[in-house]
């Protein structure tokens, strides 16, 4: 008889709950991506692509011209310099670099923060190496971390901090504040980073997206995650990739030669050219998803949903405290069942989940979408 690996960890919530919205006839608010397509200059690179012939593998790091367009982004964006070719890996999707970032440094025994509400795949990485995951509420309703907590909750065993902005589910970011309280907690300590940002271009309001490439103290320690899939509207392509010093990403090339050797090939050549020709995408994506944000939180104002505006990602909290006293998970299965509306419970991103009404929606969607489900929300 087989061992579970991964004791109390079942089918994720996310395939749940699409799979119900598909059972249901239910409009998919649930499971974050776009029910449109990516950009068609970007979908006919890859035709091009095919039939020119780039389809066997590519370099472990990706192909180089690629990586010379990431050098580039992250140089304009963030000031700093990397090189293509021992800093940076391009991978098949953001959760394998994540993965391959705890690998690289999590051994048995040793201790990892997160912050509750945490994205899923975090806690198994660190299981599946032996380590031991500290879970730490991010304090309701703005999200902030609660930085004496970690002080408490660091110990010699702690080896790496996960973080995550802009924050999924709450749409939170990470303030220069949260940058100076990090720092000084892990200052003189053997602690690295592992910095989720694959929302990095979703920011709103004017505000600022704080990668930790930006800063040449916590860079030297932190793996830097983000994705492709989530900027380009084309998740299903499974593209991320992960930057990190020539020490770190030498450990992170050692684990993912053997799990996934390299990423799709053609794809790769078509995200360069598209890089290349329309650097203006990611500069515009926020703007862009700004207005989804806000047409659908204008199109719930008439609703008994509570909501907080995100400043960043693609997703809305909505409290329903005013419309029922039901756990989430209940809720959410009423609401995908009878008013054919699919979200997901925010209760499934934490450890011990707080006694709060609260559901997220994903407004990534088209907007004649976001108008379809709010006429069946507001009727609750």
């Amino acid at each position: 008889m087989l061992k579970n690996k991964l004791p109390g960890k079942g089918t994720t919530i996310f395939t749940v709950m699409s799979r119900m919205a598909q059972d249901h006839g239910a409009i998919n608010l649930a499971q974050g991506f776009p029910d449109f397509d990516g950009p068609q200059e970007l979908r006919e690179r890859v035709t091009y692509h095919v039939n020119r012939g780039h389809n066997q593998y590519a370099p472990l790091a990706g192909v180089p011209e690629l990586c010379g367009q990431i050098a580039v982004k992250v140089s304009d964006l963030y000031g700093r310099d990397i090189d293509p070719e021992f800093e940076l890996a391009v991978t098949p999707g953001a959760t394998e670099a994540i993965f391959c970032a705890i690998t690289a440094v999590v051994n048995p025994g040793d201790e990892v923060i997160v912050f509750d509400p945490a994205y899923d795949t975090y806690e198994p990485g660190v299981t599946l190496n032996g380590g031991v995951t500290r879970h730490i509420a991010l304090r309701y309703p703005n999200f902030s971390i609660d930085w004496q907590k970690v002080r408490e909750t660091i110990t010699d065993r702690t080896r790496l901090i996960i973080l995550n902005t802009p924050h999924n589910p709450s749409g939170a970011v990470l303030r220069e504040e949260d940058i100076q309280q990090l720092r000084e907690v892990i200052a003189g300590r053997d602690i690295h980073l592992v910095s989720d940002e694959v929302y990095e271009h979703i920011t709103f309001d004017g505000k600022p997206h704080l990668s930790l490439l930006r800063y040449p103290d916590l860079a030297a320690k932190s793996f830097v995650v983000t994705s492709f899939g989530k900027t380009y509207h084309v998740t299903g392509w499974r593209i991320g990739y992960c930057i990190a010093p020539r020490a770190l990403m030498k450990e992170f090339f050692r684990i993912q030669q053997f799990i996934n050797f390299s990423t799709n090939t053609p794809l790769q050549y078509a995200l360069a050219d598209f890089m290349a020709a329309c650097p203006q995408h990611h500069l515009e994506l926020g703007g862009f998803y700004q207005q989804k944000r806000d047409l659908f939180c204008h199109l719930l104002a008439q609703s008994r949903f509570k909501l907080i505006p995100p400043a960043g990602t693609f997703f809305q909290l909505a409290d329903y405290s005013a419309i029922s006293d039901d756990p989430d998970s209940e809720f959410i299965s009423r609401l995908t069942r009878e008013f054919k509306v699919a979200a997901i419970p925010v209760s499934a991103f934490y450890e011990s989940p707080p006694d709060q009404r609260v559901i997220r929606f994903c407004f990534a969607k088209d907007d004649d979408t976001l108008r379809d489900a709010a006429k069946k929300l507001v009727n609750l």
